[in-house]
């Protein structure tokens, strides 16, 4: 396990690397902003790309010290673990077929690790990452942005608490609609590698944004369902994954649910929604009002619970960073968790049991979102049959 003072970087900021995320990469420059929010990382490191001029150009766009910008990530992470200076973490940013190599050679070196979901493309592979995880005692971290909103976190509380009751259904979206032609024979990268099996997985919506919906109900409810019963829909001529999903999902505490995820919804740009209703009161989130929840109580007027406001609880709280009335989004939450690792990783350093308000996706959210692909899959292929996870 790493740790120790080889790893204090400037007042204490963790060292961070990062494999993929170069040049004209939206997710990389994401995950740089999250990281940079907090002021918790110093980026000294990279393997930024598979292209070995593209991954110079963008070490040096980025400032980084030439010396430390890699050809490939097994050669940083040999690299980085034997520097009295080494990077302590990494972020990992490439397309999802890399993710298992990756996650593996930072692991064996000692180096903790952020990861872009989902986790891996196979459930099988998911199992075995989850078990070097274990055996490493290092963090892996799963990028869920959502879970780092501050309403969602006072959603789950209240769920937590009691509030709403017996939970008995839930209803969650993640709707877009780039996808809506073919941009995959384009020229567009993105599309490209999220159209193309043996980069994305078996899963096309139900694996990029799908799996964003499916943890975020999760996140909230702290329920699991035990079987699903999905239709998976290719509406794009020619491609060949799934570019929408409509699933119903049957919950071990007895309650029903449904997810839709879509990649051809027009008019939706990242709609994000979120309904729970127990048989004491009902909860709603969506992204484009991300700093309010609706609380609704039996017998009672509809309230709204604002980011920071009057009504907010302590998880609430202690995501935000400004007053009430100032909107906070997509890029907060995320730094959110990259925060959350922060903290976990510092009372690593100093031989502490991490708080419990400490929240992140872990590599288990991962093996569950695999699960969920899975699952899914085989139910759709079989005719919308009830598939147990």
């Amino acid at each position: 396990m790493s740790g120790g003072n080889r790893f204090a970087g400037r007042r204490g900021r963790i060292r961070l690397g990062m494999v993929g995320g170069g040049e004209g990469a939206f997710i990389g420059a994401v995950h740089r902003i999250a990281a940079r929010l907090d002021d918790r990382y110093d980026l000294v490191a990279g393997a930024l790309s598979s292209d070995a001029a593209r991954a110079a150009r963008s070490a040096a766009l980025l400032g980084l010290d030439p010396t430390r910008s890699y050809a490939d990530f097994t050669g940083m992470a040999r690299s980085e673990a034997s520097r009295p200076d080494g990077i302590e973490a990494v972020s990992i940013v490439t397309p999802n077929h890399m993710h298992a190599p990756a996650i593996r050679a930072f692991l064996d070196a000692g180096i903790h690790v952020i990861c872009d979901k989902p986790l891996t493309t196979t459930l099988a592979e998911a199992l075995s990452l989850r078990e070097a995880a274990r055996v490493s005692g290092l963090v892996v971290a799963l990028t869920h942005t959502y879970t780092g909103y501050p309403m969602l976190r006072q959603a789950r509380a209240m769920v937590r608490n009691g509030d709403l009751g017996d939970i008995r259904i839930v209803q969650v979206e993640y709707t877009q609609h780039w996808l809506a032609t073919k941009l995959e024979d384009g020229g567009n990268k993105q599309a490209e590698w999220r159209s193309d099996p043996a980069r994305s997985g078996a899963g096309g919506s139900i694996g990029d944004v799908g799996t964003h919906a499916f943890n975020l109900a999760g996140f909230v409810t702290g329920l699991e369902p035990d079987a699903l019963c999905a239709e998976l829909t290719t509406f794009v001529a020619g491609r060949r994954l799934d570019d929408n999903a409509q699933i119903m999902l049957r919950y071990e505490n007895g309650a029903r649910g449904s997810l839709w995820c879509s990649q051809v919804a027009i008019g939706n740009e990242n709609e994000v929604s979120l309904r729970v209703y127990g048989s004491k009161g009902a909860l709603e989130w969506k992204q484009r009002d991300a700093n309010q929840l609706v609380w609704s109580s039996l017998g009672q007027n509809r309230q709204i619970i604002t980011r920071n406001g009057a009504g907010a609880d302590e998880s609430n709280r202690r995501a935000s960073r400004v007053p009430a009335g100032h909107p906070e989004g997509y890029l907060e939450a995320f730094a959110t968790l990259y925060r959350e690792v922060a903290e976990a990783i510092v009372v690593m350093r100093q031989g502490r049991s991490r708080a419990p308000e400490t929240l992140f996706p872990t590599v288990d959210d991962g093996v569950k979102g695999l699960a969920f692909i899975d699952a899914a899959i085989r139910s759709s292929i079989a005719g919308g049959v009830w598939t147990r996870l």
